[in-house]
């Protein structure tokens, strides 16, 4: 394959829970844009899911739901690198290497961990601990320039770092040091009925989210029950963080600015503007519901876009893998 010229840019998503309007304002619609621009690669890490535990045939059902609605959305495996993590060995074998130059130190700061240990206090497993060098290796394999993350996300792009700069002083150039792409709006969705939290597609209250997939009534009623504020202005203020949430979802499904929303609806009340959003979303979800549909009616062709995926993932990986295996030390085979 011809090398592109483009900024290298990689990013995925855990296949837990449900893609909700979150992942599509803060990651999803975004990518489909970026694909002008960068050099695409997007990932499903089903290895990162397995922290928690997971039900395998679900796991397995959810992986091809959630590449169907990637594509549904607008990922061009023509344009981008469209892959699953576990079909490139080159994710397990640099992790390893990696953790041998990670610090207890480092891991034992990540908020994440300590996070998911008091969500899953059963299963507090060394995965979940080593889980910020998996990321490192997810990100350092293809040479990535630029990953868009969410605020939540500083620290593992910090670690990747901090890895890469400590590996590359250590035995000379082997990464690229990536830098973070912040989206300008919606790159923090909240939840609909607690808004000081984001939104969480694995989040047991299914009423906190609007996922992809939500029939249209399902979309009225969420948004028709979302938390707003006391009074009755539709203006976006720290103190108003519930309707402030739900213009940031109109602002960036709409592509309208927070002012132009604020001066359409100043005469306007809660219960009309929760009616025009709810309606919007339907009719913006409607198209990538009815691709997700045809797509999942010819699962051949996700399997050949995932095979295509994976060979060109793991070309580019095994290139990063065999310069790392010379600098350390290791005799090629």
């Amino acid at each position: 394959m011809k090398k592109s010229n483009k900024p290298v840019l990689l990013s995925g998503i855990s296949p837990s829970g449900n893609l909700t309007i979150g992942n599509y304002i803060g990651a999803l619609k975004n990518w489909v844009k970026m694909q002008k621009e960068y050099d695409c690669l997007f990932v499903l890490v089903d290895m990162h899911a397995i922290t928690v535990r997971q039900e395998p045939q679900a796991l397995r059902s959810r992986c091809l739901s959630f590449i169907a609605q990637y594509l549904a959305c607008g990922i061009d495996p023509k344009k981008s690198t469209l892959f699953v993590q576990s079909h490139v060995k080159a994710h397990t074998e640099l992790t390893w290497i990696l953790g041998c130059y990670t610090y207890m130190g480092e891991l034992n700061r990540m908020t994440q961990f300590k996070d998911k240990s008091k969500k899953h206090p059963t299963n507090i497993n060394a995965g979940l601990y080593v889980y910020p060098v998996l990321m490192a290796a997810d990100i350092l394999l293809y040479q990535t320039d630029i990953v868009p993350i969410g605020d939540d996300q500083r620290q593992h792009l910090e670690i990747t770092r901090d890895i890469a700069i400590r590996f590359n002083n250590l035995y000379g150039k082997a990464f690229k040091i990536p830098e973070p792409y912040f989206p300008k709006i919606g790159a923090r969705i909240m939840s609909l009925l607690e808004p000081a939290h984001k939104m969480d597609k694995s989040d047991n209250n299914a009423d906190n989210y609007i996922a992809l997939l939500d029939e249209p009534p399902t979309i009225i009623n969420k948004i028709r029950a979302a938390v707003t504020d006391s009074g009755t202005e539709i203006k976006m203020s720290e103190v108003k963080p519930g309707i402030s949430n739900l213009i940031a979802i109109y602002s960036a499904l709409s592509e309208k600015s927070l002012q132009e929303i604020e001066e359409a609806y100043i005469d306007k009340n809660y219960m009309t503007f929760k009616k025009n959003l709810g309606e919007m979303i339907v009719e913006k979800l409607r198209p990538i519901q009815d691709e997700y549909q045809r797509l999942m009616k010819n699962k051949d062709y996700i399997y050949k876009i995932l095979k295509q995926g994976a060979q060109e993932a793991t070309r580019r990986a095994e290139e990063t893998l065999k310069r790392v295996y010379e600098k350390v030390g290791f005799i090629l085979p």
